[in-house]
């Protein structure tokens, strides 16, 4: 889902970026009120995670909120309640009037200028949803999660000209037709410096049934079981981890911890780069005297690894 604010309530957000954090609630909170009153359940709640995004297509400040969205409520202990339909028009309605209430209460808007934007028949708001992600399609579901999160400009579009301008690839213009954007090379500055968010301010957050707090009330009580893991100082069960089954939980993290290095570092950590067959955890080993004769093994044997400390890079 998408909720997006008109031009003219823009600025305030760009001049008091903590006004961010309003908008991003409303969003939840009309959403929630409207799912709750379509099925009837003030005992359940959405599953939402939401990103503050302040970007354009054009290079402009543009503030607005994406959202993956649960079809329905969950439950407490795992159950779901299915929605049909998202009512987009009654969550907009509501979205415009939790927003607009807030900023008059934080002294960013007047109540006679909300009473204008309530009056405006196209008032600048917009509630859009896109098509479900079906459960069975998780890549589908990675690629939204990966536009939620993107970054403000795609460094393919961005090329600089002769002349010192910045030329931006942009969609057409349905007023001009055109397919570009020329920035000043101080302008250009301006408009990528302007998406850089305020310090510890978080643009990914979790509301409802994906709420930190409050989220493993809502899961399967099988799936909690299922991932109850041992804390990060517990030691092995037996010194041969090798000859015990590993747990679907750990078997689901290493895949996880091993997607991000591939994705990020084009490695594949659980393959051996020597013969290509699938690496396994054979022994841990935390006696610091293997340890250090290990070492200087290595070290006689002048073996270097990657992750040894060296010097800074040249300038």
């Amino acid at each position: 889902m998408v909720f997006t604010v008109p031009k003219s309530l823009r600025g305030l957000f760009e001049r008091d970026r903590r006004l961010l954090s309003i908008l991003c609630r409303s969003a939840y909170d009309a959403l929630r009120f409207c799912l709750q009153a379509g099925l009837g359940r003030r005992d359940a709640l959405p599953g939402v995670v939401a990103s503050i995004q302040t970007f354009g297509s054009f290079g402009n400040w543009h503030p607005h909120i994406h959202a993956l969205v649960s079809a329905g409520l969950l439950e407490r202990g795992g159950g779901f309640v299915p929605l049909e339909r998202l009512p987009t028009a009654a969550i907009e309605a509501r979205f415009r009037r939790l927003l607009l209430l807030r900023l008059v209460r934080a002294e960013r808007l007047s109540a006679s200028f909300m009473e204008r934007l309530l009056s405006w028949e196209h008032s600048g708001f917009s509630v859009h949803a896109g098509e479900p992600l079906e459960a069975s399609d998780p890549g589908a579901t990675e690629r939204v999660g990966r536009y939620l999160v993107r970054a403000p400009v795609a460094l393919g579009k961005v090329h600089p000209q002769k002349d010192g301008r910045i030329k931006l690839l942009t969609p057409r213009d349905r007023a001009t037709g055109e397919e570009a954007r020329y920035f000043d090379p101080l302008d250009w500055v301006h408009a990528i410096t302007t998406q850089i968010p305020d310090a510890r301010q978080h643009l990914v957050r979790y509301y409802g049934a994906y709420a930190n707090r409050v989220r493993r009330i809502y899961r399967e009580a099988e799936q909690e079981r299922e991932q109850e893991a041992p804390g990060p100082g517990a030691p092995p069960a037996t010194e041969d981890v090798g000859t015990t089954e590993e747990p679907a939980w750990a078997k689901a993290r290493r895949r996880s911890w091993a997607r991000l290095l591939k994705r990020i570092y084009t490695v594949d950590a659980l393959v051996c780069p020597g013969c290509g067959h699938e690496l396994a955890v054979v022994a841990a080993i935390t006696d610091p005297a293997v340890i250090d004769r290990i070492l200087a093994h290595r070290k006689r044997r002048d073996l270097r690894s990657a992750f040894e400390p060296r010097a800074p890079p040249a300038a």
